[in-house]
């Protein structure tokens, strides 16, 4: 760039692209005139715009120039542009690229940032030089950069850097070498690292001494990552180094560190080494012992100011100093894994920090240990172990008013009261009890909604639920299987469930749903969980006004969704989740699900011996029961594009599939267990419930009405790919694709299309792209959805019209 620059050009008349046809070969070529004329689409452009063309051209290059920065460097210096990096092997080499970003990475300085050969930070800096105040001195206090010169270039230090990483690399044979590449304003160091055949492990000696240390890091041996053959890389023996101490940690001993450990390697044989791994000499006496657990105290009420004196209670060995009032000592005791007289070890610290805190009543969970005053007659060496917790507030209550807003098109108030209790019987169980209220209107009829043709109508909600998570398997012993998981970090849970939910729709029905359910869910490694509900049981009541009694009569699959509902299930959920692995770059995310309802019901009522009911339906107390099994799989992939771990910016892509198929006492699914697609984590281009099943699309007529419950199915498939990219803090964009339909399982007259066909389900997929902006303040997330419609299962969508879709989270 340079400094101020004024020119005085005619103004350019018109706005249409220009085209260079038929100038002559010194006017344009040579640039020795001016030439007559340009030809634009319309006509001739008069030489005065072609040489203001020219001058605005020829400006543009005099700034460009400028920006390269080279005015600005001192008399007598070159500026360093940069280093090249070139491997010399006789032969080919495994992981050369990654040897090559390795060498690559000690090349210092950095030279300045250019773009297309031009340095605008460099240029900004010259502007400032001398100057203390004004526009130079400001570009140059915000934006400038100042040269990095040949002379700053430390050669010979990174020619010993690279060396020192070829020989961790075992390239014991190999030399560095360097060229200077000067112009007259810049230089290139380029380095040439000459290396030879890589020296492979030959044979790998374990300490042979006769010791107690000795004897328990021979004792580690088979699964040591250091194998014949390998080639010597310095990160694989520290990584050996951290997995014996590791191994040593959980025998016993407290006191060592990886630092004690050292290996000696003989390579004087031809590109072999022989590994001989040793204890220092320098290790100190308590490092090589094991050590022993003598008193372990558990506190249950500690709080850093806490100055007072209490006496503790001998419970199971323990020294427990109690808070009845909050806990039993056996609720305690049970996630305790640190038992007195036992060996230490460190993964049973870590798992009763673990269990501990999986209780939910602790802010936090401390273990101090520290020697114990004396050993025992057994000459052992022993710890003392503190346990500390410090409490959450037992009770809570929360009431939220909010104002509930639905795609249907009804408004209104909600309230919400929730009460906690985290020990509920003294023993860590969390009793969590929500009351539920609504009262909405419909304030507007949208497209596809249940009402369009209405407007006006009145919504009430009302519901309580409870749920009461004990932790703990309450199971009887069963032969070979461990229900208390001793080998796990986390905490089981048994959870029993109940609830009632009223619902009233003026002019068309009202519901009364009734819930009640028992279950296990656990954890046997921080990526996955597991979740068994041997019971789920719900019951529906539903009444229905003399209009919606005349659509349902249309509709035979609509008012089985409506009849009265009895639901006898069981269900198993498997979830894969690697995004609590923070620092991976690709993060998978798994769920599978299999729910099974009448199995055991009919068997019952075989049982039993019930009769059927006048439809021909099998019953259980005079009920009819649902019949069904129903599958549900979730993947998705997260890739993050930078390898900064922060970063925000990464491709998701998720995949979604279910399917119920009815059987028995069932023609469709249950309409709570039916599929629905479109709106905010779905497919956003379109609002709920507006797609399927297949190609049907509600008429203009009655069918809207209704249209919000007859867009469901029993099949649904689902995908949708984004790409969010952080813009500034707190705020992120994404650019996102979604596609997917529902189809039935068996073809309804009243739905023509609806059935779901092998041959044709891909053309009838829905399609919606769009852009979004997400305010994420860590543990809050508003998002702003902007989706346009692009296929419809039946062809060209009905609008084009954009969406806009407001939502607390991410979609996925």
């Amino acid at each position: 760039m340079l400094d101020w620059y004024r020119t005085k050009t005619s103004p350019l008349p018109g706005t249409a692209s220009l085209q260079k046809r038929g100038v002559s070969d010194d006017a344009s070529l040579r640039g020795t005139g001016t030439p007559l004329f340009w030809r634009e689409a319309g006509g001739e452009v008069p030489a005065s715009r072609s040489s203001a063309v020219t001058s605005i051209i020829s400006l543009s290059l005099l700034i460009l120039s400028g920006c390269s920065g080279l005015r600005f460097i001192p008399e007598g210096q070159k500026l360093y542009t940069g280093s090249k990096v070139t491997i010399k092997t006789p032969e080919k080499i495994a992981n050369q690229s990654a040897l090559q970003t390795e060498l690559e990475s000690v090349v210092r300085p950095k030279p300045n940032g250019s773009i297309l050969g031009l340095r605008p930070k460099l240029y900004f800096w010259g502007l400032g030089q001398g100057k203390t105040k004004g526009l130079g001195h400001f570009l140059a206090d915000k934006f400038g950069e100042p040269p990095v010169l040949l002379k700053d270039v430390k050669i010979s230090a990174t020619e010993g850097l690279m060396t020192n990483r070829l020989y961790n690399n075992g390239f014991f044979k190999a030399g560095v070498s360097h060229e200077v590449k000067a112009q007259e304003k810049t230089a290139q160091v380029d380095y040439t690292a000459t290396v030879g055949k890589v020296y492979t492990i030959q044979e790998i000696h374990f300490p042979e001494r006769d010791t107690l240390v000795d004897a328990a890091i021979r004792a580690t041996q088979p699964g040591t990552l250091l194998k014949t053959g390998d080639a010597y890389n310095l990160n694989t023996f520290t990584a050996e180094r951290v997995r014996i101490d590791n191994a040593l940690k959980n025998q016993g001993y407290f006191y060592f560190t990886p630092d004690f450990l050292l290996f000696q390697v003989d390579s004087t044989l031809n590109n072999k080494v022989n590994v001989y791994l040793r204890v220092k000499s320098t290790a100190p006496t308590r490092a090589t012992r094991p050590y022993w657990l003598d008193v372990v105290k558990l506190n249950t009420n500690y709080v850093l100011t806490d100055t007072t004196r209490r006496e503790p209670v001998r419970y199971r060995g323990y020294e427990y100093y109690p808070d009845e009032k909050v806990f039993k000592a056996k609720a305690i005791t049970n996630a305790a894994f640190l038992y007195p007289d036992s060996l230490y070890r460190r993964k049973r610290r870590d798992q009763t920090i673990s269990r501990l805190m999986s209780l939910n009543v602790f802010k936090f969970v401390e273990i101090r240990l520290k020697p114990a005053a004396a050993g025992d007659s057994a000459g052992r060496a022993r710890l003392d172990a503190d346990v500390l917790m410090s409490q959450l507030k037992k009770q809570s209550l929360r009431a939220d008013l909010q104002m509930v807003t639905k795609n249907t098109g009804f408004t209104g108030p909600g309230l919400t009261l929730s009460y906690r209790n985290r020990s509920a019987l003294r023993g860590g169980e969390q009793l969590l009890i929500n009351a539920t209220a609504i009262a909405e209107t419909q304030t507007r009829a949208p497209t596809g909604a249940e009402s369009r043709n209405n407007s006006g109508l009145t919504s009430t909600e009302f519901g309580v639920n409870a749920q009461l998570v004990v932790p703990r398997i309450l199971s009887p012993d069963l032969p070979l299987l461990d229900i208390t998981l001793t080998n796990s970090d986390f905490q089981p849970h048994t959870t029993f469930g109940a609830g009632v939910r009223y619902i009233t729709r003026t002019g068309f029905f009202s519901t009364s749903n009734f819930n009640l359910n028992y279950g296990y869910s656990w954890k046997t490694k921080i990526t996955n969980e597991q979740e068994l509900r041997p019971i789920d049981i719900e019951y529906s009541l539903v009444s229905t006004t003399p209009v919606f009694d005349t659509i349902l009569t249309k509709r035979p699959f609509l008012r089985n969704s409506f009849e009265q509902q009895f639901i006898l299930g069981s269900s198993y959920r498997y979830t894969y989740n690697q995004q609590v692995l923070e620092q991976r770059r690709q993060q998978i995310f798994f769920q599978g699900m299999a729910e099974v309802s009448g199995n055991v019901a009919g068997a019952l009522s075989g049982a039993f011996g019930s009769s059927k009911d006048d439809k021909g339906r099998y019953t259980l107390f005079s009920q009819p029961f649902s019949q069904y099994t129903k599958f549900d799989l979730e993947l998705r992939e997260y890739y993050r594009i930078s390898a900064n771990p922060t970063s925000g910016n990464r491709i998701v892509a998720r995949l979604q599939a279910g399917i119920g198929l009815p059987y028995g006492n069932s023609r469709s699914l249950p309409y709570l267990r039916q599929y629905g697609i479109g709106g905010p984590n779905s497919i956003r281009a379109f609002a709920p419930r507006e797609l399927g099943p297949g190609t049907y699309k509600p008429t203009q007529t009655t069918d809207n009405a209704i249209s919000y419950y007859d867009q469901v199915g029993d099949l649904r498939l689902e995908g949708n790919l984004e790409y969010r990219q952080d813009l500034v803090p707190y705020l992120k964009g994404a650019v996102f694709v979604d596609a997917g339909n529902i189809w039935l399982m068996n073809a309804d007259p009243d739905r023509p299309g609806g059935e779901f066909k092998a041959s044709s389900f891909l053309s009838q997929m829905a399609v919606g792209a769009g852009v979004g902006l997400r305010v994420d303040v860590q543990y809050f997330v508003i998002r702003f959805d902007y989706a346009v419609p692009l296929v419809a299962p039946y062809g060209t969508p009905t609008s084009t019209a954009g969406r806009l879709n407001l939502a607390i989270g991410y979609p996925f």
